[in-house]
């Protein structure tokens, strides 16, 4: 969601041809200036094959009215990578709830992401930052959930779980409440 940044689009270009390189600016220039710069960024790349695939394939520049219209967008790709090279990003990113990483200000690319700033580089993608986050100490660790009920509780939430049971046909589930509620 630059606007005024330096292009970078061949950057996530450059990963293989599948993958996508947005850019959601409310300038028309600078929306014309990035569309005149991607040949020649690509050009001097040893990577250009790449890139110029995935440019060509799924490169797109869209241009909104405002700026406060992006962050619905962002949240609709649920994208691998978010940069908001913003005067003020934070304002954006609070209304940002898909990304799998967010890189804020214009001097935060997603590259020191990949390498030298993000807990990780297994993000998300095909969308899947919808339901799903990076990969973090979390996904090594196992959990269990515990739950207590005394008479009280489960006479207020039983009669609930008594009719989804019976939605779903399965009776036993149902009685083994009502066993318990005396029922």
């Amino acid at each position: 969601m630059p606007t005024g940044s330096p292009p970078t689009c061949s950057a996530s270009a450059e990963h293989d041809p599948a993958a996508q390189s947005i850019l959601i600016t409310d300038d028309p220039v600078f929306a014309d200036t990035v569309a005149d710069r991607v040949g020649v960024e690509l050009a001097m790349l040893p990577t250009a094959r790449t890139a110029s695939e995935s440019w060509k394939a799924h490169g797109v520049i869209i241009e909104v009215a405002s700026l406060d219209e992006a962050p619905a967008l962002a949240n609709a790709l649920a994208a691998e990578h978010v940069e908001i090279a913003t005067d003020d990003p934070e304002a954006l990113f609070r209304q940002i709830r898909h990304a799998g990483s967010v890189f804020l200000g214009r001097h935060t690319p997603e590259a020191v992401g990949d390498y030298v700033a993000g807990p990780n580089h297994v993000l998300p993608t095909g969308r899947r930052a919808r339901f799903s986050s990076g990969l973090s100490v979390l996904d090594f660790m196992k959990r269990t959930s515990f739950i207590q009920c005394d008479a009280k509780s489960l006479g207020k939430i039983g009669p609930a779980a008594i009719a989804l049971a019976d939605a779903e046909g399965l009776p036993a589930h149902a009685r083994s409440i009502e066993v318990r509620l005396g029922i």
